[in-house]
């Protein structure tokens, strides 16, 4: 299998190739990066992000920092929607759903007591990326847990 070869949905994933710097709307925390890169000639595409936690950064943030960050995307080609498969240095592991499409890169997760989801939409020059994370107790009530916005390097 080549990169030439794979499923078509895959192609949507392109628009995350490359470097990014994150920024998270939470004041004190800083900038992280992210970067996505094809692997196996393009039927996974896989995900690293790091970051140095300032001293600035609320508590909360320096002592659950889950960088380094590993996940693998792949595709379901029956329903043409997308897995996540989290790794972080906590010892977190966890599986998302993910859609990208029309601009509008979605991921989410049900488990009980920490329901988690992510909506993202992509600038017009698809440079970059205004998003957020979203928590929910029981699956009905949901809160920001905290923005972000992703710039291509």
């Amino acid at each position: 299998m080549t990169m030439a070869d794979r499923h078509p949905a895959l192609a949507r994933l392109d628009t995350l190739l490359g470097r990014w710097t994150v920024r998270l709307k939470v004041d004190g925390v800083g900038t992280s990066w992210t970067e996505f890169s094809w692997q196996d000639d393009g039927l996974f595409l896989h995900q690293r992000s790091d970051a140095e936690i300032p001293p600035s950064a609320p508590p909360g943030w320096r002592e659950n920092a889950p960088f380094p960050v590993t996940s693998v995307i792949g595709l379901d080609d029956a329903s043409e929607q997308f897995t996540m498969m989290y790794a972080d240095a906590r010892g977190v592991h966890r599986v998302y759903q993910m859609t990208l499409a029309d601009g509008v890169w979605r991921i989410w997760r049900h488990a009980p007591g920490f329901n988690q989801r992510f909506h993202g939409t992509f600038s017009p020059g698809g440079d970059a990326i205004d998003a957020r994370w979203e928590m929910s107790e029981d699956g009905e009530t949901w809160r920001v847990d905290f923005g972000l916005t992703y710039t291509r390097d």
